[in-house]
């Protein structure tokens, strides 16, 4: 019997080195799909981190607010009797959270969160010599409110301070006021009104928002709108993103207040980032069909040409599993090594990608990378699914009749 160490590989490359022209195909074949596969993955999670980011970036996790406010009817219709009603809706004020002090300790306890920051939040006009804007007053606890948010991350011009009498506000507005750090502007709401100096600018990631933030104390605020001690709103950042659909569940089954988790706010990115994961999805599928395929192809004909091959090798005594594995190594073989050439050409499409492509500011439009355990995955799989393409070829060399095989 031929039983000698590695006779399954020796044979495996002997045989694909005599058709090197189909083995070169099949290696590129399947480095080109294992590369956009990579590739595809890598584009794709940098795409949804950096749209993520931006869109949490300015946002808490999870929000907890008091509840709105409702029309309670007077009496009870009875069973079987119609009435004519009309309820009119009631107009929203700004309420704040019961107990907002008891509450935070509560929550900061929580595992999966990492950050808990009171907030009063209102409208406003911002007045500056002849300049008028509508803004969006918020008043926070700096340093609570940076875990949250990454607010001193996002400064772009000095340095962000709230002291009594200071404010941070959105590059956008100090543009359509014409303030600068360190000029005042004033702050109104309703009959109310303050005079704050600008401490920093900031780029919240979206031009809207930079067009009318005005960050307070959160004293000033509570002055401002007229709510004192009170809080609009806790805002929640957690390790975990992901986690924050099941943890506001969790919280609307404890506490009576409106919850909402960032997943609930931005129901249409949710929905458009779960699409995006399908189509990826059906691309890397259809991908490895194809690699699959390709290298099913190619076996079967190297069977039909390696018939009286395979045949003298059974009649000196090689038995029908040697000879299936013989096909197995051929398909891990091509396949790895096209797995490893993909991955160079993925890295290099990443590298042009970061390279050329840049936005309207000429900076990169995001940064994508091929994680390790991206890049391990694809491929193990592209390798697997190479093994498993070799069955059905690998299966009809073993099952050749050797006499009739030698006369082919």
């Amino acid at each position: 019997m031929l039983i000698w160490p590695g006779f399954e590989l020796r044979v495996a490359l002997r045989f694909l080195r005599e058709g090197r022209m189909q083995t070169l195909l099949i290696i590129v074949g399947v480095a080109a799909g294992v590369a956009v596969i990579a590739y595809i993955s890598a584009l794709v999670n940098g795409l949804q981190s950096n749209t993520l980011a931006k869109t949490l970036g300015a946002q808490a996790h999870i929000t907890v607010r008091a509840p709105d406010d409702v029309v309670i009817p007077a009496a009870l219709e009875s069973p079987g009797t119609a009435a004519w009603t009309q309820t009119q809706p009631r107009a929203q004020r700004l309420r704040s959270v019961a107990n907002w002090q008891a509450l935070m300790p509560l929550l900061e306890r929580l595992p999966a969160v990492a950050g808990v920051s009171p907030m009063v939040s209102g409208a406003g006009l911002a007045l500056r010599g002849e300049a008028v804007q509508s803004i969006a007053l918020m008043g926070v606890d700096l340093d609570r409110y940076d875990r949250v948010v990454g607010l001193r991350a996002k400064v772009v011009s000095g340095t962000a301070r709230l002291a009594p009498g200071e404010a941070i506000i959105g590059r956008e507005l100090a543009s359509d006021l014409g303030v600068r750090v360190g000029d005042r502007l004033t702050v109104k709401t309703g009959s109310l009104g303050d005079a704050v100096r600008v401490t920093a600018l900031v780029d919240l990631g979206v031009k809207d928002l930079n067009r009318r933030t005005v960050i307070v104390p959160l004293r000033a605020a509570q002055n401002l709108l007229a709510l004192p001690g009170g809080a609009t709103s806790l805002d929640l950042t957690l390790h975990n993103v992901w986690v924050a659909q099941a943890l506001a569940q969790e919280l609307r089954g404890q506490f009576a207040y409106k919850i909402e988790s960032w997943q609930e706010s931005n129901a249409q990115l949710v929905s458009a980032l779960n699409a995006q994961s399908v189509s990826t999805s059906i691309i890397r599928g259809v991908v490895l069909a194809v690699v699959v395929l390709g290298i099913a192809s190619v076996l079967v004909v190297s069977v039909v040409q390696k018939s009286r091959e395979i045949g003298i090798l059974r009649a000196m005594g090689a038995t029908r599993g040697q000879i299936l594995r013989v096909f197995l190594v051929q398909g891990a073989v091509v396949s790895g090594l096209g797995s490893v050439l993909g991955l160079a050409l993925a890295v290099a499409l990443i590298w042009l990608f970061t390279t050329f492509v840049r936005g309207s500011d000429g900076l990169p439009l995001f940064s994508i990378t091929l994680l390790p355990g991206t890049a391990l995955q694809v491929a193990l799989i592209a390798t697997v699914c190479g093994v498993l393409a070799a069955i059905a070829p690998a299966r009809r060399a073993a099952a050749l009749d050797p006499a009739q095989a030698i006369r082919l």
